[in-house]
């Protein structure tokens, strides 16, 4: 087992936790939804909070292939996987057999946490950028990767937006920068999709065994 490897398998795990809760917590959204009012701002704030973790687990490709094994990334990944899972647990109500006549308002959840769970998304992806800046410094690599200009005006448009639609005062501008947020990063899916639509795809392996 690789270096990569054995560090991909313990972030991996992690992260795969946060999918797992924020799987998990629309599961029982559902499954009470006979007192649940939706409205679109959680399921939104899901989808967002969604992509970016798979977004992070390509970033981990990128960045961390190349890592020698240390203690300090792992704890550093340990850090970013725990905010993220906080951030999933967070983005849908608890709902439980005690409160079965309590009505449940998604659009107010949404604004009782989005500070938090904007913030810790926030905070995650600025953890990487720095880690961008500081390896930039002494790899050719990452210098090239740091100077790129599209990658920070991306960075920009993302911390701005999350920072806008977590903080805020204004819920009309925090509800256009969730939107802002959400549509850069399903655009960054679609050009992801088309990159493998030009590659023409892959093959199925044939002949094992």
């Amino acid at each position: 087992m690789s270096a990569f490897e054995f560090f991909f398998s313990f972030y991996g795990l992690l992260l795969g936790l946060s999918v797992a809760e924020l799987v998990g917590g629309f599961a029982r959204v559902l499954h009470e939804r006979e007192r649940i009012r939706f409205g679109w701002l959680t399921p939104a704030l899901a989808l967002f909070v969604a992509i970016d973790i798979a977004t992070f687990w390509n970033q981990a490709w990128v960045i961390f292939r190349g890592a020698p094994f240390n203690t300090f990334l792992l704890i550093v990944s340990l850090s970013i996987a725990a905010i993220f899972y906080v951030a999933a647990s967070v983005t849908f109500p608890r709902v439980s057999a005690e409160g079965a006549h309590e009505r449940i308002d998604l659009d107010a959840h949404f604004w009782a946490h989005r500070k938090l769970v904007f913030g810790c998304i926030l905070a995650a992806n600025l953890i990487v950028a720095v880690m961008v800046i500081i390896l930039a410094q002494a790899d050719p690599g990452f210098a090239k990767l740091a100077r790129s200009v599209t990658l920070w005006t991306g960075v920009a448009i993302f911390v701005v937006g999350t920072a806008t639609a977590a903080f805020a005062p204004w819920r009309r501008v925090a509800v256009a920068a969730l939107a802002v947020v959400l549509l850069y990063s399903l655009w960054q899916m679609t050009n992801s999709a088309a990159a493998l639509a030009a590659t023409g795809g892959w093959s199925p392996i044939t002949g094992a065994g």
